[in-house]
């Protein structure tokens, strides 16, 4: 065993038995699912400002803006690309490349700003994209479902 390894290999096994007990202490019912049981005031179900389980369009829109004041930290009313991804905690080379490639697909007018109808824009887009079934709401379960497809369907749903 080479020098370099030994400290790497005492470092996991010291920290096998506080996983553990850490995996243990861990509240909440022990399921099969490896994702986290989220809250229902999270990700999409957030904007669901009447509690019936779904997001309507226009509780989306009422999010969405809120979501662009939350952003626009100098509350100049719009978003540089360090406001933008102010909250990413992702800082590989892959990482940084998507954002800077979201960013310049947001900023239309190429003024180096995403503007508030500019975030509209793509949180329409994002709303669409999740509304499988057309009907004006989205949930949890459609946005799981649309994010699944692959980019072909989404096309193919975009042409008819």
């Amino acid at each position: 065993m080479t020098k370099k390894t030994l400290p790497i290999i005492l470092l996991l096994l010291g920290a096998v038995p506080a996983l553990a007990v850490s995996a243990l202490a861990a509240p909440g019912p022990v399921t099969d699912n490896p994702r986290p049981v989220r809250p229902s005031n999270s990700g999409v179900m957030r904007y669901d400002a009447n509690k019936d389980g779904f997001v309507d369009r226009a509780e989306w829109n009422a999010g969405q803006e809120t979501r662009f004041q939350q952003l626009d930290a100098d509350k100049d009313g719009k978003l540089t690309k360090q406001e933008l991804f102010a909250q990413s905690r992702s800082t590989s080379d892959r990482a940084l490349e998507r954002q800077e490639a979201f960013f310049r697909r947001m900023d239309t007018d190429h003024d180096g700003f995403v503007s508030k109808a500019e975030f509209m824009v793509q949180a329409d887009k994002n709303f669409a994209r999740c509304d499988l079934d057309r009907d004006d709401r989205i949930n949890t379960a459609e946005c799981r479902q649309a994010l699944r497809r692959k980019p072909v369907d989404r096309a193919a749903r975009q042409d008819r």
